[in-house]
């Protein structure tokens, strides 16, 4: 049984030991409905609830269930009688991040959200007034929460937006106007998904690469077609077409893992070049960008691979070195 799938059923086992105990003689198809299982699964979760207990595993100790009637009767299940609860602290903590995910622009299903909120600060009562002297601050600093704030307020006036927008992947700058759909916050940093209508398409950009965003007056409706991507596994999906390219990286060219898409960075093995600190990996569609940036890095970082990557560089500096000779 996978994971997902242990997680899963000891969460249904946990709600099932109260219902049953309030629904005694309950006939099996009908609980099996309940759960949303089938018959078969519901029998196999009353056989490993009638080897379940408390510490001791005697008789007494452990779970009575019967289904052999066709009904199900259950005892001895009094220390897990009752629906888990959350503690004070808990729902404290709850109660805080689901209000700082209200204050993100351009939420999906708020309305689910605020109601999740009303019922959990109803069932706080007192308790829950704690989380409303927390604040937590998920803006960008300087330059980057000032763009991060006009594309809040683009948002909530529904105003198409120009950039200015540096793509790593062709080191190079370009202007786009764009109708902003959401803000979303993945491992500590801002995107912005919107319709660029220079792409033709839904684009996410990161927001400490826009360099300039400037409010237009035109409406920033998107687009019928416009749909949001799903960012809960992954931001970008690489192409099997995509060249991996492996570099090593001097300390002074540390940098890179933090301005470039780099699919993994480890420290540098022992048989590497002497002055490499990092080896990073990364997938690109094109490797011309690579090309530049490393002769930009020059003696702060070497190619691993592919070879051909490494030759193309070398003669490219050596070119360059002999307009200058």
């Amino acid at each position: 049984m996978s994971g997902r799938a242990s997680t899963e059923r000891l969460s249904r086992l946990l709600a099932m030991v109260p219902y049953l105990l309030t629904h005694q003689g309950i006939p099996v198809g009908e609980a099996a409905e309940h759960f949303g299982i089938t018959e078969d699964d519901l029998v196999h979760d009353l056989e490993l609830l009638f080897v379940c207990g408390t510490p001791g595993h005697l008789p007494d100790d452990l779970i009575d269930a019967r289904w052999e009637s066709g009904h199900i009767y259950l005892s001895n299940a009094d220390p897990i009688a009752r629906p888990s609860r959350l503690a004070v602290d808990e729902a404290v903590a709850l109660l805080v991040g689901l209000r700082t995910l209200a204050e993100v622009p351009g939420l999906h299903d708020r309305e689910a959200l605020e109601g999740a909120l009303a019922k959990l600060s109803e069932a706080t009562g007192e308790a829950g007034g704690a989380a409303g002297s927390v604040a937590v601050d998920v803006s960008s600093g300087g330059e980057s929460a000032v763009v991060l704030e006009t594309c809040r307020l683009a948002l909530r006036e529904h105003r198409r937006l120009h950039l200015s927008y540096l793509v790593p992947s062709r080191d190079e700058r370009t202007e786009r106007d764009v109708d902003p759909m959401r803000l979303v916050s993945v491992e500590g940093r801002w995107y912005l998904e919107a319709w660029c209508h220079r792409a033709e398409g839904v684009r996410l950009f990161r927001v400490d690469r826009i360099e300039t965003a400037q409010l237009l007056d035109d409406d920033g409706t998107p687009p019928a077609q416009a749909r949001s991507r799903d960012v809960a596994s992954d931001l970008f999906t690489p192409s099997p077409d995509d060249v991996v390219v492996t570099i090593d990286l001097a300390p002074t060219a540390a940098w890179v893992v933090d301005y470039y898409p780099v699919e993994s960075v480890q420290d540098a093995p022992e048989d590497a070049w002497e002055e490499a600190s990092l080896r990073v990996r990364l997938r690109t569609a094109d490797t011309h960008w690579v090309h530049r940036l490393l002769l930009r890095l020059g003696a702060g970082a070497r190619v691993v691979d592919p070879p051909q990557l490494a030759v193309d560089v070398r003669d490219g500096a050596l070119a360059a070195l002999a307009r200058y000779t």
